[in-house]
């Protein structure tokens, strides 16, 4: 469920018409709802209510700090995969206590940052890693916390560039070889291992992967403890999958079924459950709007040009992913569709959003909304053209607010220097 919703023949977002937001801040933009990014957060908050709990947020899926402050105010905790984001959480609020680091290459830079801006754990993924971050926390004479992501050679089932618990994928250590990693662990100065790690990927709609990496994550734990680990905390990740497509049959799991998986699985162990969400949360509390450039007709097909490009959401380009798109004003019932190519202005054949998808007749200068763009879309967008970074707005109840501006050309331009010598 998500609150952009047709009323009376025009798109809202919650209480605000779609369009005066475009009135108001030019096209293309990204529009997230409020409520709908809380009520994603408190499904999966109240799907673990039965154990010891953090709900992380993946920060990779959405990073604006007006999310962030929203989401940390209701509770969550935040997963990091860089200095960066990191910086980000702590502008927003969040205590470093409720941040997980995870990630295979931390610098020694970002161990420092997070060990001295304060930090949850560290999810240590190699052991060169584990080396650098026990001589690290040495040197500034602090213990820093910590899980071993193991790799239980699981097979997602998901898309092959965001899968990562096979044993040909580049995430943490194979699990045949936990029990000697963690030995080492717990012989390496300024280093406290707290308990185990685990993600196999993203975008799953089936719980039977999660649970067959969660059994081994189960084993492991006895096996660990029995090797004298104090195993007190389990932190597994994310990857449940959202629906791109209005009316997919293929819907993903509920949290709460999520939820009742991870407790039967693994609330016999006694363990602290954290899991970082991230396209759940954040993937249907947005939408990115565009306004139609051009209709052109090709020799075998119609072309509708947008403003907004592969720059702006490169997932369609990137994945070949699916995205509804939907016109700002509703169409009449039953009114008859033509079948449109939907690309960018980009100059590159991948600018292309969808081919032959049908929409009403729609007309230069309309409004278009790609549905479920909430994660994945602002965060992975660039200035590829010299197209500015465009808007992320965010709405609550009838308010809406810029959270992020869009840059001018001169704002672009003026971050490039020309040496003297040229």
């Amino acid at each position: 469920m998500d609150h952009f919703l047709y009323r009376d023949g025009a798109l809202f977002a919650e209480d605000v018409p779609v369009a005066d937001i475009a009135a108001s801040v030019g096209t293309p933009f990204y529009l997230y709802s409020a409520a709908t990014l809380l009520r994603h957060f408190q499904l999966f908050d109240d799907a673990l209510a039965g154990v010891d709990h953090l709900v992380c947020f993946a920060m990779k899926s959405a990073s604006n700090q007006a999310i962030l402050k929203l989401l940390g105010d209701a509770g969550a905790g935040m997963d990091v995969v860089s200095g960066g984001e990191y910086a980000r959480a702590r502008a927003a609020g969040i205590s470093g206590n409720k941040i997980v680091f995870s990630g295979i290459g931390k610098t020694r830079a970002e161990m420092e940052m997070a060990l001295t801006g304060g930090i949850r754990q560290f999810n240590v993924e190699s052991e060169p890693e584990m080396l650098a971050l026990s001589a690290v926390a040495t040197d500034l004479g602090v213990v820093a916390p910590i899980t071993v992501r193991v790799n239980p050679d699981v097979d997602a089932k998901t898309h092959e560039k965001i899968a990562t618990g096979r044993k040909g994928d580049k995430f943490g250590i194979p699990i045949s070889r936990a029990r000697e990693i963690y030995a080492v662990a717990a012989k390496l100065p300024s280093l406290k291992v707290i308990g185990i790690d685990v993600h196999i990927g993203s975008q799953l709609t089936d719980l039977a992967p999660f649970k067959t990496a969660y059994e081994k994550v189960a084993d492991l734990t006895e096996h660990l403890r029995a090797d004298g680990h104090e195993i007190s905390r389990l932190d597994l990740g994310g990857g449940l999958g959202i629906p791109y497509a209005i009316g997919d049959n293929d819907r993903p799991p509920l949290p709460a079924q999520y939820g009742e998986m991870i407790i039967d699985t693994l609330g016999h162990l006694g363990c602290e459950i954290e899991i970082e969400p991230g396209r759940l949360i954040s993937g249907n509390a947005g939408i990115l709007v565009s306004q139609i450039i051009y209709i052109k007709s090709g020799e075998d097909r119609e072309f509708m040009i947008l403003d907004g490009a592969m720059n702006d959401l490169i997932r369609p380009a990137m994945y070949g992913a699916h995205h509804d798109i939907i016109p700002v004003i509703e169409p009449p019932a039953g009114v008859d569709k033509t079948p449109y190519d939907i690309v960018g202005p980009v100059c590159e054949s991948g600018d292309t959003f969808a081919k032959a998808r049908d929409m009403p007749p729609m007309n230069a200068g309309d409004l278009v909304a790609f549905r479920s763009a909430g994660a994945y879309g602002a965060v992975m967008s660039s200035e590829y053209n010299t197209r500015p970074l465009i808007p992320e707005v965010l709405v609550m109840g009838d308010q809406f607010a810029v959270i992020r501006p869009r840059p001018t050309y001169d704002d672009i331009i003026n971050r490039d220097t020309v040496p003297e010598w040229l």
